[in-house]
């Protein structure tokens, strides 16, 4: 079940992120031959003379590197939005940990909330995403909870809630932009959980790949109970470098 300060989080993120456009257009080419000053009537006009001016070059189409500047863009703007919202705040997490932002404070209940922001492209059916979304890395902080894991702010099981931003977008190999029709969906992620892993080399923990299923948070678990007990019980493995992180982790749990 949804707690009271969860769904008044959940409500606000949604609100808030339904009035976000892509920002990120294209990468910006300096020392392109132009006569300055120039004058630009409005922000369309503005981008219409730089592109026309040379100084436009298209955001990358790999998966991996697009999905990375729009996580960076949506992160951006929710920290501007929340900076509107009295007694809240918020902590960006680093690139590689968990999770890409941390709000807290009295508006939202004074716990912490975990925010992970996901980027999917949309198959050419446009029903399915077109690879699966990782929900968690399983065989750290997820199957070790109480441990607080390089990277994280604090232990997994110590946040109030998790939640998870995913944007949805169809690439358009023809536009600076690369990316038309974005989707921002917010739900908690055991409601969009699949059974299935995201990758079959790494640990990871994926979500449902239809669209359809995210957007209305139908996953493959009835209840967040089910969930926790598939997935930590699910024999993940650990090799070399975890081992390492999760010895230096047990030890200071045992000193604190």
């Amino acid at each position: 079940m949804t707690s009271t300060h969860t769904a008044g989080l959940l409500a606000w993120l949604r609100e808030a992120l339904a009035k976000y456009v892509v920002e990120p257009v294209a990468i910006y080419r300096p020392g392109v031959d132009q006569t300055y000053p120039f004058r630009a009537a409005n922000e369309k006009d503005l981008q219409a003379k730089l592109a026309a001016g040379g100084h436009f070059l298209p955001l990358p189409k790999e998966p991996a590197a697009l999905a990375n500047i729009i996580e960076v863009a949506v992160a951006d703007f929710l920290i501007r939005a929340i900076e509107t919202v009295p007694n809240a705040v918020i902590v960006r997490g680093t690139e590689r940990g968990y999770p890409d932002a941390e709000i807290s404070g009295a508006a939202f209940g004074g716990g912490h909330h975990a925010i992970d922001i996901k980027v999917a492209r949309r198959a050419k059916s446009r029903k399915q995403t077109d690879s699966r979304i990782t929900l968690y890395t399983g065989n750290t902080y997820f199957r070790y909870p109480q441990l607080k894991w390089p990277g994280t702010f604090r232990p997994f099981q110590d946040y109030d809630s998790h939640l998870d931003v995913i944007a949805l977008y169809t690439l358009n190999e023809e536009t600076n932009g690369r990316v038309d029709d974005l989707q921002l969906v917010v739900q908690e992620p055991w409601r969009i959980a699949s059974k299935q892993r995201s990758s079959t080399t790494r640990e990871y923990l994926g979500a449902v790949t239809s669209i359809a299923a995210l957007e209305a948070g139908k996953g493959e678990f009835e209840t967040e109970a089910e969930f926790y007990t598939f997935w930590r019980k699910y024999p993940f493995k650990i090799g070399r470098v975890v081992q390492q992180q999760l010895d230096k982790a047990l030890k200071s749990k045992q000193e604190d």
